[in-house]
This record gives structure tokens, C-alpha cells and sequence, in this order.
């Protein structure tokens, strides 16, 4: 059985309140927790607000109808990811390329072949940058590291392994069967695949 202080949390405290608890120390000042607002929003996500600051943000309804445990894990992947800094901001550079853009057509317009070039540099290199970071193969390889990550996070707060792992695949398996996008659907599934892998290596490891 789960220790109670992951599993339950006595007195009537916030889903966000709970969820700082499981925060390690060191994180504690510089992550907040915040129902998100967005319309058709992810079930969990992280963004920096600033250079050291990070905001997670759940989709509360969605959120607490999963099983505890399963909460827990996906959790401790976003912290995972914070830890090894692969949670990004984005919105500068969407905001570089938004300017870029901008001064391409005005360049066109006027006819500044040197300054045209220089901005079509600047988009395609912003361009390529975003286009490496969310749907290259980088991004997996980052989630799938969180995942192992997350698993090790989890003993610390009182979790054995097989009741981690078991946690996480459950968590996964609900993702895959609630996202419709077929290229996020193949995301959760190739981390599945590669949590029952490293779910196995960890059991042959165990001596009998």
C-alpha cells in the first residue's frame, strides 16, 4: 500500500495544495500550481513564466477523475521534466518569428534585398527550432527519460517500484484512450511501450 501521506491527504485540502506537497524541497519556492484556463486545454502541462520560475497547470475536472495514484505519477513527470530543465518557454520565440515575419513582408514591400534575406533567415532558423523541439524526436526521448525519471521520484515519496510503474502505465493507457490527435495518441503509446520495457528490466534485476 501507497504511504498515506501520497495516497491521501487528510483535513480539506486543495487538489494544487496536495499536489505541492509532492513537490521536493528544493522545487517548492519555485513552482506553482494552477487550474488552467485555456479552452480545450492538455490534462497536465508545464510552462516557465520566467528564467527560473515554472507554472504547472491541470485541467482540474478531467484531473481528479483519475485514480490518485495515476495523479501522482503524471506529476512527477512534469516535475522530472523541470528538474532536467526540458520544461521550455516558448512564447519569445513565437514572438521573434511573429516580428520576422513582419519585417519580411515590410521588406519585400520595400524592395531591401539584404534586409529581406536577413529576415527569412531569422524566420526559417526560429521555424526550425520550434518545429525540433515539439515534433522532433527530441521531445519523446525527453518524455521517455521524465517517465524513468518520474518512477524514481516516486519511491522517494513512499511508492515501490511495481506499484509506480503500474501507476504510470495506468495513467498512460487513460491519455491514449481520451486524445484524439493521432500524432499525441503514438506519443503516449511509444512511452508506454518503453515503461513496460524498463518495467521488466527493473523486475529482472529484483533477486528471487
Amino acid at each position: 500500500m501507497v504511504v498515506t501521506t501520497v495516497s491521501a491527504i487528510e483535513g480539506k485540502m486543495s487538489e494544487q495544495q496536495r499536489l505541492k506537497t509532492l513537490l521536493p524541497k528544493e522545487l517548492q519556492g519555485w513552482v506553482a500550481i494552477k487550474a488552467t484556463s485555456e479552452v480545450n486545454p492538455s490534462l497536465i502541462r508545464s510552462v516557465k513564466v520566467d528564467k527560473v520560475k515554472v507554472e504547472t497547470q491541470i485541467d482540474v475536472i478531467r484531473w481528479e477523475r483519475m485514480p490518485v495514484q495515476e495523479r501522482d505519477l503524471l506529476f512527477w513527470h512534469e516535475v522530472a521534466r523541470i528538474q532536467s530543465n526540458t520544461v521550455y518557454k516558448d512564447r519569445w520565440e513565437i514572438v521573434i518569428l511573429a516580428i520576422a515575419l513582419g519585417s519580411t513582408v515590410v521588406e519585400i514591400w520595400a524592395q531591401n534585398i539584404l534586409l529581406l534575406s536577413s529576415a527569412l533567415l531569422l524566420s526559417g532558423m526560429i521555424g526550425y527550432r520550434l518545429y525540433q523541439r515539439h515534433r522532433g524526436e527530441r521531445s519523446l526521448r525527453e518524455a521517455t527519460a521524465a517517465d524513468s525519471n518520474a518512477i524514481t521520484l516516486a519511491t522517494c515519496f513512499g511508492y515501490t517500484r511495481p506499484q509506480a510503474y503500474k501507476a504510470l502505465a495506468g495513467a498512460l493507457k487513460a491519455l491514449i484512450a481520451q486524445t484524439p490527435q493521432q500524432r499525441q495518441q503514438t506519443n503516449y503509446a511509444v512511452r508506454l511501450q518503453v515503461l513496460k520495457l524498463n518495467a521488466a528490466k527493473a523486475k529482472a534485476t529484483v533477486p528471487h
